[in-house]
């Protein structure tokens, strides 16, 4: 580690994913945390070493027995301290970093960021699930197994306009949908209730008619008036695939941030070896330090993100050159759309198609 820093930054970050300053800020916070006492029979791992360790198997995904040749720590004791060190960032870190809004203005703000950066007004973040491969656990029988035919838990999330997470569901059964891990979650039961702390409806910009603020989806959910998601029938109008256009334009970010999260922790690409338990607080660890580069080194994760050329054409991200983490399988069922909400994207077609909702290039996009 010393020679790294001595060498260059490029080196230390290639290493362990993060610039020297950050792992540094990382160790004075989790540091007190992951101490030991020496004992009279050996000395206490130094706790930068430990940290170290965590850092690089998160980054690399390299296992255990790799990891102990290359840090001269026995792996049984790897298998401990990576846990530990997870425990330590995610309670050091996560009320910080992973803040869900719960107050109007807060949502305000992401859906303002929404409306500047993607032309989707009212929206206060994007949905989605993802598959997190693992080894089959003892006498699970089959509530990890997914419909592609591995093992896995899920990572669902919420995330805003900048691409951090605001809200995540870790653990869920790899034999479950989005629909119904998002149907159990605490979430849903917030929104039905209100007590989130949606803004109250109010005009579009340049309108006159109320509109609630909702989330953006896709078919794995149910239309909702606090969630959006594009149409899925055949035969679709022009004016309803300039609508799928926009909403899905906005829901890109929720793609692109698991896609930095997976290029980054490239230990969420393999298999990983732990118990669910451990998976879960690890995928955790991973997204609290996700967010932690998002709020204090943005620009190191901008390249891997898609983005658009002066024509508003896709130019897609590093991230979807390599392996990603797996959909989760979409079903449909209970989940049937309500009326209100099928009133309101109609409502949300016609103001996109308007001369006071549309964008100048959308008509491009459905060419």
């Amino acid at each position: 580690m010393a020679e790294l820093r001595m060498e260059d930054q490029a080196s230390f970050f290639n290493f362990l994913r993060m610039p020297p300053e950050m792992f540094d800020e990382l160790l004075v916070r989790i540091g007190p945390r992951i101490q030991k006492q020496d004992t009279r029979y050996r000395k206490a791992l130094e706790p930068g070493l430990k940290l170290a360790i965590t850092i690089r198997h998160l980054a690399s995904g390299d296992k255990y027995p790799s990891l102990q040749y290359d840090f001269r720590v026995a792996r049984n004791t790897i298998s401990l301290l990576v846990p530990e060190v997870c425990q330590a960032i995610v309670e050091e870190h996560k009320e910080e970093v992973i803040s869900c809004p719960t107050m109007p203005e807060e949502w305000h703000a992401i859906a303002e960021d929404f409306r500047k950066k993607w032309n989707v007004p009212h929206a206060c973040g994007a949905i989605d699930g993802k598959h997190v491969a693992i080894r089959c656990p003892r006498n699970s029988g089959s509530l990890y197994h997914t419909y592609k035919g591995f093992f896995s838990v899920v990572l669902m999330a919420l995330v805003d306009a900048d691409y951090k997470f605001v809200w995540i569901d870790v653990g869920g059964y790899g034999s479950q949908s989005d629909a119904q891990i998002y149907n159990e979650s605490e979430l849903k039961d917030c929104l039905e209730d209100g007590s989130i702390g949606f803004p109250d409806p109010d005009p579009l910009p340049n309108d006159d008619r109320n509109m609630p603020y909702f989330f953006l989806g896709d078919d794995a959910f149910g239309l909702r008036t606090y969630l959006m998601k594009p149409y899925s029938h055949r035969g679709k109008t022009r004016e309803e695939m300039i609508t799928n256009y926009r909403i899905s334009r906005g829901r890109r970010v929720v793609e692109n941030a698991f896609g930095i999260l997976a290029q980054r922790w490239q230990l969420l690409l393999t298999t990983m070896q732990q118990t669910p338990k451990t998976v879960s607080l690890i995928i955790e660890a991973c997204v609290c330090l996700h967010n932690l580069m998002r709020i204090r080194y943005p620009g190191l994760q901008n390249a891997q993100l898609d983005n658009e050329d002066e024509q508003h054409y896709m130019v897609p991200g590093l991230w979807r050159e390599t392996a990603n983490m797996h959909d989760v399988n979409r079903v449909t069922g209970p989940n049937r759309d309500s009326v209100a909400a099928k009133k309101q994207r109609e409502y949300l077609k016609l103001y996109f198609n308007s001369p006071t909702g549309s964008v100048p290039w959308q008509d491009r996009m459905i060419m």
